[in-house]
């Protein structure tokens, strides 16, 4: 398996294979409290059909320019997204959100600050994670930042989390509060039916369970870094000419087993 998830390491975990994943609004960013606030807002909002995942970051972010980290401090949040909604996200929501972003960034210097924090409270990654999420999370409606604690796969975060720590070719890292073998791989339906296909989970639901199964089957092969092979597995049955049927075969593929 090991060979198997490497192979595909190598030919999918490429820059170029990332739209339309929300992460290509990172790229942009060279300034970390910058990549912070881009990133929350991009993993906030990914859940959904992705060209409208797009459209809505794309949304959000215009009006806060090429330096969204020091218009949050500035304060002129007010009326920003008239009308907004992302399926059950709504204008009230974002503005909450980059409010209590706001807030962190003066009295911590940056979220990576308020995570530190949290994980000194909390004791433990996802124990940070929900402390994290409270800190964050406007009340009321849908939640922006989902948490351990609800019992959901709490994808949005791990992904956001995701790309502020590893640090490669594809995620742009920036993040030392954690390290790569901290992670939990950020688990949807479309994760989960791969992981199922693989026989790394025998969960039958996409919950948090699950995503720490798939962490261990894949902590495995890569126990410094077990979220190694998230991107490039997803890559199946996002991007054309990847099925998820075709995994089960390019598995029993010798020729990938020896590479």
């Amino acid at each position: 398996m090991r060979a198997f998830l490497e192979g595909l390491y190598y030919v999918y975990n490429r820059r170029e294979l990332v739209h339309p994943d929300p992460l290509v609004f990172l790229y942009g960013c060279g300034d970390l409290q910058d990549r912070e606030v881009v990133g929350l807002v991009a993993s906030c909002l990914a859940y959904g059909r992705v060209a409208q995942i797009l459209k809505s970051v794309e949304r959000i972010l215009a009006p806060l320019g090429p330096r969204p980290a020091l218009f949050l401090l500035s304060g002129a949040l007010k009326g920003l997204f008239p009308g907004f909604k992302h399926r059950f996200t709504t204008e009230e929501q974002v503005e909450g959100l980059l409010t209590r972003a706001a807030e962190a960034l003066k009295t911590h210097g940056s979220l990576e600050s308020l995570m530190e924090k949290c994980l000194k409270k909390g004791g433990s990654f996802l124990e940070a994670l929900n402390l994290f999420s409270r800190a964050l999370s406007p009340p009321g409606g849908f939640p922006m930042v989902p948490a351990p604690e609800d019992g959901s796969a709490c994808k949005r975060l791990l992904l956001y989390v995701k790309w502020m720590v590893r640090r490669d070719e594809v995620d742009p890292g920036g993040w030392s509060v954690f390290s790569p073998r901290d992670l939990v791989v950020p688990t949807d339906t479309h994760i989960h039916a791969i992981a199922l296909r693989l026989d790394l989970t025998r969960r039958k639901q996409a919950d948090l369970k699950a995503a720490l199964e798939i962490t261990q089957s894949f902590a495995r092969a890569a126990p410094e870094d077990p979220a190694r092979y998230d991107f490039a597995l997803t890559r199946f049955g996002i991007r054309g000419g990847l099925e998820i049927s075709d995994l089960a075969e390019l598995l029993t593929n010798k020729d990938i087993q020896k590479e």
